[in-house]
């Protein structure tokens, strides 16, 4: 199928005056020839989309949609997984949110799992086309709009943690405040006692 646009192509554009007039008609209208483009190579990919879904704690899947040509064929407009095959790939760009630091990784299919990631922690993606047969120029289509996982909230064991150090450190605290009270009171009836002993 491809085979029909990987090749080159050239138009015929020919300049016509707004007003002709048909008895000073030429033979030949003004006209030139188009740089040579090979669509199979050459063509502007525009941005994809896509949606991000959290799967576990520390992957997530994102689903890109082929993004659909001018070519139609059977009644059916044709996308770029159709024409390109299997030299299409996707460039999933991500990283954590707050941060600068891109891990970027490449992708066969439409739909690419993204692993690694750290629990609780939100990361934010881009995602573009990526054929890497074609000339380092082409190589890439637009990138998309950039998408973020939500918020994770904490896990029941997490929270079950934070609260028992906070039991803890409460416990703690309580204890040591009784404890120095008895001890100033246990320091002031000795005190009171030697000073009422010295008195008699």
């Amino acid at each position: 199928m491809y085979s029909y646009f990987d090749r080159l192509y050239s138009a015929d554009i020919k300049t016509e005056a707004a007003t002709m007039d048909y008895d000073d008609y030429q033979d030949e209208s003004p006209h030139t020839y188009s740089p040579h483009i090979n669509p199979y190579e050459e063509s502007k990919i525009s941005a994809v989309k896509f949606s991000v879904e959290v799967v576990e704690e520390s992957n997530v899947t994102v689903m890109i949609s082929d993004p659909v040509t001018s070519i139609h064929k059977q009644g059916r407009q044709l996308t770029i997984r159709d024409i390109l095959k299997d030299d299409l790939k996707y460039k999933i760009s991500y990283y954590k949110s707050g941060s600068t630091r891109k891990r970027d990784i490449i992708s066969d299919s439409s739909i690419a799992k993204v692993s690694g990631l750290d629990p609780g922690v939100r990361y934010c993606f881009m995602v573009a086309a990526f054929i890497p047969s074609r000339p380092k120029t082409f190589q890439h289509g637009a990138w998309s709009i950039l998408q973020c996982t939500p918020e994770q909230e904490m896990n029941l064991g997490a929270l079950v943690g934070g609260l028992l150090i906070l039991l803890i450190v409460l416990i703690i605290i309580v204890t040591v405040t009784i404890l120095c009270c008895k001890c100033c009171r246990q320091r002031n009836k000795t005190l009171q006692t030697s000073q009422s002993s010295t008195v008699v």
